[in-house]
């Protein structure tokens, strides 16, 4: 009975336990199953492998290299093997289990050869963690498992995940404050690039090239349409759909991984997602820059773009709802669950109304990004309690509204039309890293909270462990 009362009053405090809450040192509650053999190198072999597997599939999913390191070491220390030593770096997850002076060690590896946005089998990862640390479930049966969540196929259909790319596009376009026809060219946009850049992945094409497509594919429409809408009064802006078109393209990178990275002490593997990253966003600027100069040769000449769009205190509600919707698309696109999907609907309101409000005062861009991806990361931390998923999710879909799409489309037509663009570029940069690292302060404000006690009356006849 006071079980029972003790379990129900947890969960009106919102203290339910995610792996945030779990993956602490001194977290381990249930022994395993049995002492391992440092002998038995079948068995060592099983669980080592078992915990790389682990990893990979965190690393696959955009996981930060400590957050992956801490999780291998959990999985091989509730299986007995605690003299572990775990590397992680960009694509490859080491693990190596000492067994004393006298025997040899022995190691253990898994490589991500591609990445992919599953958050769905990010979550179930998440789950089959906590199941080991709950049931201390054999390593054959959570081999078993891994199995079925990494040739499972995506929870939902690939048309599903197109529309709902489209929708982030309008979602975007309507944050950036742009009419219905904005909105629309921007939805038809995206799937067009999406389709294209499926294509081009299903024949191998490097993942560059498949950024260079998407950012030539975002010129287009947008530059044809313009001289017959230009007189319209329909408020078509090219410059609203490029830039909603540049977003999806960076949200799909490992931005918040690679500053978590950096500032989390793992230098190696922050190093290499962030060449990661500038590369793909470099593919994204030679396609943009290609497909102007293109239009160019037919006399298609876009509008000059002001270094600052016009906005005001009428247009919050509108760029809440479009980060709102473009978040929850977003989570959609991705294959998140159905659980994450409100808490991502509502981070991306919530970081989309914190920056509009602090942008119309004189603090600056960086630090009203900055502030609302901090919120944003500590709104991703508590639902992980309370809706079982993981921060990751919640943070990323939570910040994409508020990458800089429309900053780096300013600078580079600027440094194409000899009108500067350096500062702009500067600022997209300086936004890119504050709302990747107020992510990850968010994250950790969320970590050190502690969950709320129960009162006296509850704990006092409390049995001892």
């Amino acid at each position: 009975m006071r079980e029972l009362l003790r379990r129900t009053v947890n969960r009106i405090a919102g203290s339910r336990p995610a792996t945030i809450d779990t993956i602490e040192p001194g977290s381990i509650v249930v022994a395993p199953r049995k002492p391992i053999d440092l002998r038995d190198e079948a068995a060592i072999t099983e669980v080592l492998d078992l915990a790389a597997r682990i990893g990979a599939v965190l690393l696959d999913a955009g996981t930060g290299a400590i957050d992956t390191t801490h999780q291998v070491e959990f999985v091989a220390g509730i299986y007995g093997l605690d003299d572990v030593d775990v590397d992680v770096t960009f694509n490859t997850v080491l693990i190596c289990a000492r067994r004393g002076s006298t025997l040899p060690p022995i190691t253990a590896s898994r490589s991500v050869y591609y990445r992919s946005l599953d958050f769905t089998r990010l979550a179930q990862v998440d789950r089959l963690v906590r199941k080991i640390r709950q049931l201390s479930i054999t390593p054959a049966t959570a081999h078993a498992i891994v199995d079925e969540i990494t040739e499972a196929p995506h929870p939902y259909p690939y048309w599903v995940s197109t529309v709902a790319w489209g929708l982030m596009a309008s979602g975007v376009g309507i944050y950036l404050g742009g009419t219905w026809i904005v909105w629309l060219t921007a939805f038809a946009t995206t799937i067009a690039i999406v389709t294209v850049n499926r294509f081009l992945n299903r024949i191998g094409t490097p993942p560059f090239f498949q950024q260079l497509a998407g950012g030539f594919l975002a010129v287009l429409p947008a530059a044809l349409l313009y001289p017959a809408l230009e007189g319209s009064g329909l408020g078509f802006r090219p410059a609203q759909i490029i830039a909603a078109g540049i977003i999806v393209l960076l949200s799909g990178l490992t931005l918040v991984g690679a500053v978590q990275d950096a500032i989390t002490g793992a230098p190696i593997t922050a190093t290499a997602r962030v060449a990661e990253v500038l590369v793909m966003t470099g593919g994204i600027l030679v396609g943009v820059a290609m497909s102007v100069g293109f239009v160019g040769l037919f006399d298609v000449d876009l509008p000059a773009l002001t270094t600052v769009a016009p906005f005001g205190a009428a247009d919050v509600p509108s760029r809440v709802i479009g980060g709102a919707l473009a978040a929850v698309a977003f989570a959609l696109a991705s294959y998140a669950e159905r659980r994450a999907l409100p808490a991502a609907f509502f981070a991306g309101a919530l970081g989309a109304g914190v920056a509009a409000a602090l942008y119309l005062t004189t603090i600056g861009p960086v630090f009203s990004y900055a502030a609302a991806a901090v919120i944003v990361g500590l709104l991703g931390g508590l639902a992980a309690r309370r809706a079982l998923t993981p921060p990751l999710v919640i943070a990323v879909a939570g910040i994409t509204p508020l990458l800089p799409g429309s900053a780096i489309y300013r600078g580079m037509y600027g440094l194409m039309t000899g009108t500067g663009g350096g500062p702009e570029m500067a600022t997209a940069f300086l936004i890119g890293c504050a709302l990747a690292a107020g992510v990850t302060l968010g994250e950790f404000i969320a970590r050190t909270l502690r969950r709320p006690r129960l009162p006296s009356v509850f704990t006092a006849y409390r049995r001892p462990r």
